[in-house]
């Protein structure tokens, strides 16, 4: 147990010095969080069935690249940093599935549960589309409900870290989990709010 914690640690004193500019603690921060992030995409990808096209390395890759463009962020700790990196895969997955599917506006809501929304097949795509679509109106509600779905759902996050990233408490964090589950079954099943 000490040695995850010292590990958390390390991660967080790598983070704060990335923000402050120094370009190697990146280089030293990925062997640290490669195994956690690889595990959160390999947790999407092998629900996804036969013929997929995005896979579990990728997704990593991509989340990869795009905090490497990031010049000088502004890390708070690993919670934050792996809210970010939820963020990213969540965006990977949605633009993924775009390419993959066109969707057309205008149509029918589909009835999509959200555990099975993460999924990246062909015939997945419309889903997590949806599913990104119902998060962007839970936003314009809730901003904070859909930011934890985002962490709690894309990113793995426990309550207790999602509370410490938004400063609220745990149980705060447990009854938004439960009314954003409610409020995004309601859209996705296209019943009435």
């Amino acid at each position: 147990m000490a040695a995850a914690s010292s590990v958390q640690q390390q991660v967080t004193q790598l983070l704060v010095a990335w923000s402050r500019g120094d370009t190697g603690a990146l280089d030293r921060l990925i062997p640290l969080v490669q195994p956690e992030l690889h595990r959160l995409a390999h947790y999407y990808m092998s629900r996804e069935g036969e013929g997929h096209t995005l896979q579990t390395t990728a997704l990593v890759n991509e989340a990869y690249l795009e905090f490497v463009d990031k010049t000088h962020p502004r890390w708070q700790n690993r919670p934050h940093f792996f809210a970010v990196a939820a963020q990213l895969m969540r965006r990977i997955m949605v633009d993924h599935a775009r390419r993959r599917h066109a969707l057309k506006r205008g149509g029918a809501a589909q009835r999509v549960t959200l555990d099975e929304a993460a999924l990246v097949t062909e015939t997945r795509a419309a889903e997590l589309l949806a599913l990104d679509e119902a998060l962007e109106n839970l936003a314009v509600f809730d901003p904070r409900m859909s930011k934890i779905v985002e962490m709690r759902y894309f990113g793995g996050l426990t309550n207790e870290e999602i509370a410490e990233v938004l400063k609220i408490h745990p149980n705060t964090v447990m009854r938004d989990w439960s009314a954003a589950k409610a409020w995004l079954y309601a859209a996705l099943s296209g019943e009435e709010r």
